[in-house]
């Protein structure tokens, strides 16, 4: 492993991932790959979702987050551990990964008895990091992000004698994670399009090379996050480009370069690329858990938002295959994903309005609230910050509606009665008090 210099620091080269001879997988790879693999990995089914009427198309779930470790990571970890040489095998393995290609890497390495080291930045779940030590491995907790744990971990396989293994780009890792292609085309033959979730380019890669040789028809979109859409700014510079990465709840996907064998793989064959953002993704990890009752974390999800979001019209009356990649999401993380996703859809509401301070007059809102059958699920009250009338209060109120036309039906209830009021999906609470008038209500709605 050689060494070669950025802007920050010495980092390590890996001969697997080169820029300037980058490495195409073939069908072979992957067919290979699925022989090799069978004995250990679960053969997760497919399976048409309730969506389907809703959206006008049929839609059939790839629920690989069924895998041992909760996501497809396991496919490409295991095929790359078996390829490995007896001398490689003994001195062992490392890696960096926000988590899923940690467990994966983690507990196959465990089984086949191999050395295995994790570098995994202070941003991967805890859940995550937890189960990489249930599996043996040793975790090292370094860097900000993925770019500061990989570096790390490259410089720790150069100083070890480790042998690094890329999560997304390595060739091995991409043709295990194209088995996942040849089991979709297994189990749904008819299949007019496959949504693949796209982080670093591995599991697009596989799965489009596997499938195109098969079946060139089938459209393949991969389906990134608009706070880490590497996948897009390579193919505008017509190369992996470093993009700055934002927190997103699709956490697996945050990958601030896509690998160079992945993209020269992917770059020929995809049909389209479809970029999603927060708010859809949480909508979507609310309605598989509703609809589906998967747990599914952001970045196995996007697939789901991406049709959610009506961005591939195109699909329509058409067999259409999401691949839900991973489950590994933490609790507190998928609270939030659910709050967050109940408020996209205004089923979670929150607003400010200035009531009367006489005994009565908070009773009066909540009656008011209650008539059109909302739910309140916290109240608070504000006096020392209210100008004014000092017989006032001001109140915050989140309550639950069944959706945007109930919406609409509180927040005309609510700009009819009281004078001062802010719901805060339509603007800012800095902004408040919105005082009615006339038009008050057409003012608030823009």
């Amino acid at each position: 492993m050689e060494t070669y210099k950025n802007n920050q620091s010495t980092v390590e080269f890996d001969p697997m991932c080169d820029k300037e001879n980058p490495q195409k997988i073939s069908f072979e790879d992957v067919s290979a790959a699925a022989f090799r693999i069978q004995s250990g990995i679960v053969k997760t089914l497919c399976v048409k979702s309730h969506m389907s009427s809703i959206y006008g198309m049929d839609i059939y779930l790839k629920n690989d987050f069924l895998q041992h470790t909760g996501s497809f990571k396991e496919r490409g970890a295991r095929n790359a551990l078996l390829l490995l040489s007896q001398e490689a095998k003994r001195h062992g393995v490392i890696s960096a990964s926000l988590g899923n290609h940690s467990q994966a890497l983690s507990y196959h390495a465990n089984l086949l008895h191999i050395p295995t080291t994790v570098v995994m930045p202070n941003v991967a779940p805890i859940m995550k990091i937890q189960k990489c030590r249930s599996y043996g491995a040793n975790v090292i907790i370094h860097g900000n992000d993925m770019k500061e744990a990989k570096y790390h971990a490259m410089s720790l396989a150069k100083e070890k004698g480790l042998t690094y293994i890329n999560g997304y780009d390595h060739p091995h890792i991409m043709a295990g994670q194209g088995t996942v292609g040849l089991e979709i085309l297994e189990q749904v033959p008819d299949v007019d399009a496959v949504l693949v979730p796209v982080g670093g380019g591995g599991l697009l890669a596989g799965v489009a090379t596997a499938i195109k040789h098969l079946k060139p028809h089938v459209l393949i979109y991969g389906v990134e996050t608009e706070k880490c859409p590497s996948m897009r700014v390579a193919m505008k510079h017509d190369e992996p480009v470093c993009v700055d990465i934002r927190s997103t709840l699709a956490d697996g996907l945050a990958v601030p370069t896509v690998g160079y064998n992945a993209y020269r793989t992917v770059k020929p064959i995809i049909d389209k690329l479809v970029t999603v953002n927060e708010d859809w993704i949480a909508r979507a990890i609310l309605r598989l858990a509703e609809q589906e009752k998967y747990v599914v974390e952001g970045g196995g999800a996007v697939g789901v938002a991406a049709i959610m979001a009506g961005l591939v019209p195109e699909l329509a009356n058409k067999k259409v295959v999401c691949i839900l990649s991973g489950g590994n999401i933490d609790t507190t993380i998928l609270g939030r994903c659910l709050e967050r996703g109940l408020a996209a859809e205004s089923r979670l509401v929150k607003f400010k309005v200035t009531v009367s301070d006489r005994p009565g007059g908070i009773a009066e809102l909540c009656k008011l609230i209650a008539s059109i059958g909302v739910s309140i699920k916290d109240i608070m009250q504000e006096r020392a910050w209210v100008f004014g009338d000092i017989f006032s209060v001001r109140v915050k109120v989140v309550c639950e509606t069944r959706g945007p036309e109930h919406l609409d039906e509180l927040r005309t209830l609510i700009a009819n009665t009281y004078k001062e009021w802010n719901f805060a999906r339509e603007c800012d609470f800095d902004n408040y008090p919105r005082r009615n008038s006339t038009d008050s209500l057409d003012s608030a709605s823009h």
